[in-house]
């Protein structure tokens, strides 16, 4: 993890608990308990960079040693996906529970709801972080939301569409809360940017989330994401982005990640 997560907080103490699947260090705690301690970080002025780890994070890292070492600057890494749970049951330290980055975002959106915070929404497509921001604040009441911004950019981003980020958010003000919701690896080079620059705040990229906002996609009933089977769901809603994805370069990951943490618990080994 990054130095930033040397820092003392509650993230911090949880961080102690983390199970290393194929090289990243991904966290073993409670959606509730995570929820908790960024409630505790924030009220106590101190950020972090939250990672949403699923078989993209783990194929996309497998193959190229630069995102690795990208992700592995974050402060914290969830398991956001079942496989991911799946292989640490097998490697004998189970990672309690799969905290989906989709709804880590609605979660967020009702703990700054709660207390007051702020959020910011960074990225979408097509508009839809204006339609996620509008649809957030009708679900809950108190959200304070301090803007949002869909820029394009590189990846990674150029100095040039940094700063027109950081003129947005200064344009905003301090907000506790941004969510970057640009697509991996794109968001974490926008997310480790901005967590030297807005050391205060919880920055989680999210992925298609908005999208979940807003309508746009379904997310899978209770019973599919329980069986661990949410991305056939997706895989079936955008067969042409994500057959190839899913099936040709996430299965064989998948298979590898099982099998080498069951030869993780019988030699009785952490890696």
């Amino acid at each position: 993890m990054s130095a930033q997560s040397c820092s003392t907080g509650a993230l911090s103490a949880l961080n102690e608990s983390t199970l290393r699947l194929m090289g990243l260090d991904v966290l073993r705690c409670s959606r509730r308990a995570l929820l908790d301690a960024v409630s505790a970080d924030l009220a106590q002025g101190q950020g972090a960079w939250l990672v949403t780890a699923n078989m993209d994070f783990l194929s996309r890292a497998r193959r190229d040693a630069q995102i690795a070492t990208l992700y592995r600057q974050s402060d914290v890494m969830i398991a956001d996906g079942m496989p991911l749970v799946w292989a640490s049951r097998l490697a004998g330290r189970p990672i309690p529970e799969r905290i989906a980055g989709s709804s880590l975002m609605f979660d967020l959106a009702a703990l700054c709801a709660e207390q007051g915070r702020s959020m910011y929404l960074l990225g979408g497509v097509n508009g839809n972080e204006v339609r996620a921001s509008e649809a957030l604040s009708r679900m809950y009441p108190g959200l304070v939301i301090a803007g949002h911004y869909s820029p394009w950019i590189g990846t990674p981003p150029s100095a040039d569409e940094m700063a027109d980020i950081d003129t947005a958010l200064a344009r905003a003000g301090s907000a506790d809360v941004i969510l970057v919701a640009m697509g991996s690896p794109k968001q974490e080079y926008v997310a480790h940017m901005l967590r030297r620059r807005h050391p205060r705040a919880l920055i989680v990229g999210v992925g298609a989330s908005f999208a979940f906002a807003t309508g746009d996609l379904a997310r899978a009933p209770e019973l599919v994401q329980r069986l661990g089977l949410e991305w056939a769901h997706r895989m079936l809603q955008d067969p042409r982005r994500l057959v190839r994805r899913y099936l040709l370069d996430n299965l064989p990951v998948v298979i590898r990640l099982l099998v080498s943490s069951a030869w993780q618990r019988v030699r009785g080994g952490r890696r």
